[in-house]
């Protein structure tokens, strides 16, 4: 726990040495198990006093050795990311903004991001093994949440701390896991208020696959804002397992080849809602007047095509950076039930929807 500093010695020639906790608590006047403390972060010491301990580390020049504290702490202040090769996009475009938020906040504390990937279940579980055996992390971040998600189930039951970005079990309480999640729900009720509003009677949804819970949460708030704007649920108007761009075409095609087709298409991703524009381009229709489209994710494909996409814009790099906020603060010893966020998306208005060309 030591670094570098200048000292005079004998011949006023200069020579170096380690600066230690010992002289910083000395400077500051403090114990050397509170300065220890402080410089961790622990939520026993006072705002201000870690505020001044860290002034006076930048002051003196010191900063940890890795190796000692490790051993000290039983930390490697390194957050685990397991990404996994199978998953039906493979994270689609939100990843690079997602892991600089990670490393940008881990950065500022003083941890680091370790990433591995795995093509199954069998091999992220290995992968996770070995990072833990081999001390390169202390916990673990999980993206992309499953209604029943094997990684949560295998960290729990090695008692490893982690955090989920969303969440399990259809959204019901996930008793002591912490998560940040977006309110999926909210935003495709507020979809379906927008366009009932303009008059679109007929209002379809393209969903993922059904095996992520934040799929499930937006086929729900789907059919909870149907049910607030009067308009019954149509069960030929909602389609699900699509998660490329390709796929939500085909779903357009499916669902404007139906006898009574929708006037407006819900996508609960932008990238497959980008399909609906190529088949409005095959079949001459106006997206915004002939077709109504709104879109989720917010990703910047989705600002340029013609007209922009109306979608609910997630700010994946702010989520990023609480992901890793809330993992390091459970780290630290507080409470997992504690560490919990919900936070809406806000709408981003393009042109994609507008009131249907004939009101139904």
């Amino acid at each position: 726990m030591e670094e570098i500093r200048r000292t005079k010695s004998h011949g006023d020639k200069s020579r170096t040495r380690r600066v230690r906790i010992s002289d910083l608590a000395q400077a500051l006047g403090l114990t050397k198990s509170t300065v220890s403390r402080a410089l961790n972060g622990y939520s026993d010491i006072a705002p201000t006093t870690r505020a001044r301990v860290a002034k006076m580390a930048a002051q003196m020049g010191y900063a940890p050795m890795p190796y000692a504290q490790a051993v000290r702490t039983g930390r490697v202040r390194a957050l685990g990311l397991v990404l996994e090769l199978d998953a039906p996009d493979r994270y689609g475009p939100f990843l690079a903004d997602f892991l600089g938020g990670i490393t940008q906040e881990a950065s500022l504390e003083g941890w680091t991001l370790t990433v591995s990937s795995s093509s199954s279940r069998s091999e992220m579980e290995a992968t996770v093994t070995r990072l833990l055996q081999e001390h390169k992390v202390d916990g673990f971040i999980l993206p992309r949440t499953q209604v029943d998600d094997p990684r949560a189930a295998f960290l729990s039951a090695k008692h490893v701390p982690f955090v989920m970005f969303g969440r399990t079990d259809h959204g019901r309480p996930d008793a002591g896991h912490s998560w940040y999640d977006i309110d999926n729900a909210g935003a495709m009720r507020a979809a379906i208020t927008r366009l009932a509003a303009m008059g679109h009677r007929r209002i379809a949804f393209v969903g993922p696959p059904a095996s992520f819970n934040f799929a499930l949460l937006r086929r729900d708030g789907y059919r909870e804002g149907l049910a607030q704007a009067g308009l019954a649920h149509d069960p030929v108007l909602e389609i699900m397992e699509v998660a490329e761009r390709e796929e939500g075409a085909e779903a357009a095609r499916r669902l404007l080849d139906l006898p009574d087709p929708p006037s407006a298409i819900l996508y609960a991703t932008d990238a497959t809602a980008l399909g609906a524009y190529d088949v409005a381009r095959e079949r001459g229709l106006e997206i915004g007047r002939d077709l109504s489209l709104i879109g989720y994710d917010g990703i910047p494909e989705a600002r340029l095509v013609t007209p922009p996409l109306t979608t609910f814009a997630v700010d994946s790099h702010h989520a990023g950076a609480r992901l890793a906020a809330l993992l390091i603060a459970q780290l630290r010893g507080t409470d997992p039930a504690e560490l919990t966020e919900l936070v809406e998306a806000p709408l981003r208005a393009g042109g994609s929807d507008g009131p249907p060309r004939t009101r139904e």
